[in-house]
């Protein structure tokens, strides 16, 4: 949800404040407008021209620019959040005093937009009563904090006090600004290709990256599901989701049916093989012995044992893969399987399906809505297909009330 968004990017005097250039860009790349505003021990560490480049409008360093009489006021009620990366003692003991210090300070005071505040430190200071304290106490008032990490610090030492993740302060700054509309509700996605085993070396598997059921996991966290991953994959998975690696059709059945019954929504996104040997040899099959004849047996559909005993108030969605005719073959599919929804793509499009970042889709419900998702990232594609999820699961709601 960065996209669209003014995010006002405050730079505070710690070393670590040159990684709040990749925070920028990422924040840039992600489709919002950057404000920087850098204090002047910021400047000491990471000069001015480099945000200025990266941002989307030039840096500001003082309350006393002939240019903006009150930057301050004109920074904090056009923001729509307040990123403070890194956030030193000093900004945080300001932050919770009330003192306006300078530019930054005087912002973070007058604004009603989120603020979220990435500390940066050596142990000592962030173990300090009086630094724990104040993060306490911003806390309780509403301010989110990405707490720092584990590892390397300024000098050589070793400890708590390091910098989050640029990749962290984005998701938080996408968790904040993402609705909580999923809050209380359980979602099980599955991810990626399953690969079924000629031999110990060789498999039968499909393109599928599992990028997408990735991003539906990440979506479904943002927005506050409790969420459980059943991925065929390594990707990263949103921090507190439940992961389960599986490989084959019949490990993802199993894994499946033990959670399925207890979530509210269930997103097969995962490309199940249809088929597998039905011998599997224990060594590797050599060349040399000429052309194998292996036979094929199918494997579970597991979306349709969902769709067959899926509970009361439980929502289903299913995706299908297609080359041709994708609408009447996701018509077929979302009547076969018993799911709400069908999300189909047509994999052979420039762009789309499988190992791309990008997907265009088709969303079909059980109650006749037609949605069709333009070409754009995967992210945005789950934020699509949640968002048909919700519209399904609330009118299946009312038709039972």
């Amino acid at each position: 949800m960065i996209a669209g968004k003014r995010v006002v990017l405050g730079i505070t005097g710690g070393i670590a404040a040159y990684k709040a250039i990749e925070v920028c860009r990422r924040l840039v790349d992600a489709g919002a407008h950057v404000s920087p505003v850098m204090t002047t021990g910021a400047q000491h560490f990471v000069g001015a021209t480099t945000f200025s480049a990266l941002a989307s409008e030039p840096v500001q360093t003082s309350l006393w620019s002939e240019a903006d009489p009150i930057p301050h006021t004109r920074l904090g009620q056009a923001a729509d959040i307040i990123v403070v990366c890194p956030a030193t003692a000093r900004v945080i003991s300001d932050l919770t005093t009330g003192r306006s210090a300078d530019l930054l300070t005087a912002t973070l005071l007058a604004t009603r937009a989120p603020v979220v505040l990435c500390p940066a430190m050596h142990t000592e200071m962030w173990e300090h009563p009086a630094v724990e304290e104040n993060l306490a106490t911003l806390r309780r008032r509403g301010v989110h904090i990405v707490e720092p990490e584990s590892g390397r610090l300024a000098g050589g030492d070793v400890g708590t006090g390091r910098l989050a993740s640029p990749e962290r302060v984005v998701a938080a700054v996408d968790a904040v600004l993402t609705p909580q509309d999923l809050t209380g509700l359980s979602v099980l996605v599955t991810a990626g290709g399953t690969r079924e085993p000629l031999d110990p070396v060789r498999f039968l598997g499909n393109r599928s990256s599992g990028k997408q059921g990735h991003a539906l996991a990440e979506e479904a966290a943002a927005r506050g599901a409790k969420v459980s991953l059943v991925t065929t994959v390594a990707l990263p998975a949103p921090d507190g989701a439940e992961v389960v690696r599986v490989s084959t059709a019949a490990e993802m059945e199993a894994a499946v049916g033990e959670r399925a019954g207890s979530a509210d929504v269930v997103v097969m996104a995962a490309a199940v093989a249809d088929f597998r040997p039905v011998e599997v040899s224990t060594e590797k099959i050599k060349k040399t012995e000429g052309i194998p004849d292996i036979r094929l047996e199918p494997t579970p559909d597991i979306l349709a044992g969902l769709g067959a005993r899926k509970r009361p108030g439980q929502t289903l969605v299913g995706f299908a893969a297609e080359t041709f005719d994708v609408t009447e073959f996701a018509k077929s599919k979302l009547a076969r399987k018993g799911a709400d929804l069908i999300v189909a793509n047509d994999v052979s499009a420039p762009g789309v399906g499988f190992e791309h970042d990008t997907n265009q889709v088709l969303i079909i419900s059980a109650s006749g809505m037609e949605h069709d998702v333009a070409l754009t990232g995967k992210r945005e594609i789950a934020r699509a297909v949640l968002d048909a999820a919700l519209v399904e699961r609330l009118r299946s709601s009312g038709s039972q009330s």
